[in-house]
């Protein structure tokens, strides 16, 4: 398969991961408000273990492939990451969706789920990501804005075929493995961002810098 085709297959995976990470945030939204508005005790603990569960078993899966596929296609191709306006936003927005999602809502789920008692703020954040995501999403269709004071003159070059295959099957790899572990580990994912990140560092200093494994 061409290395056009491997990237086209990035672009769907990263797609299709943006999209199930807002339904996931919006199954959050509904299930941490269905806690907060019953009586029922046996309904609400059910609402909050179900959403702890889609959290870690779905949601932290498709935020971590949604956002390694993208930071894959800014640092890959000829968008970079500083170079327009929209991609920065995003690259911004998806990096304070991380932070928040990894050590606020993910917490503050799992006590949620252990004590019974939900928290306003649980559906406050749900809405929040999801609103997040749908303006990225628009974003991305309609790409607004001018190019930064940091876009430069030349083109970036597209990166080779094996680093588009690499992010095809390191969420496969990391999907496998925290199936077995039993949460999220985006290990290769993260490696594999670090290789392509340090690629285009040194194609960014000088293209005969670059080592013959990494320019083939």
């Amino acid at each position: 398969m061409s290395g056009k085709r491997w990237r086209q297959l990035t672009l769907w995976l990263h797609v299709v991961c943006s999209v199930g990470w807002l339904s996931q945030a919006l199954a959050l939204l509904v299930l941490t408000s269905l806690a907060l508005g019953t009586a029922d005790v046996a309904v609400r603990g059910s609402a909050l273990t179900m959403a702890k569960h889609l959290d870690m078993a779905l949601l932290a899966e498709l935020a971590n492939v949604s956002a390694f596929t993208g930071f894959v296609l800014a640092a890959a191709t000829a968008w970079g990451f500083f170079r327009h306006w929209w991609v920065l936003v995003k690259f911004v927005i998806t990096v304070v969706q991380l932070y928040l999602g990894i050590f606020a809502l993910a917490g503050a789920l799992r006590e949620a789920a252990r004590t019974g008692a939900p928290s306003v703020w649980l559906a406050v954040g749900a809405g929040l990501m999801a609103a997040a995501i749908a303006f990225q999403a628009w974003v991305s269709v309609a790409k607004p804005w001018a190019k930064t004071p940091w876009a430069g003159t030349g083109k970036l070059p597209t990166a080779p075929r094996w680093v588009f295959v690499l992010a095809v099957a390191a969420p496969v790899l990391d999907l496998t493995a925290g199936t077995a572990l039993g949460y999220p580990l985006p290990a290769a994912e993260v490696l594999v961002l670090v290789t392509v990140l340090v690629r285009r560092s040194l194609a960014k200093d000088s293209p005969r810098k670059v080592p013959a494994a990494l320019r083939a």
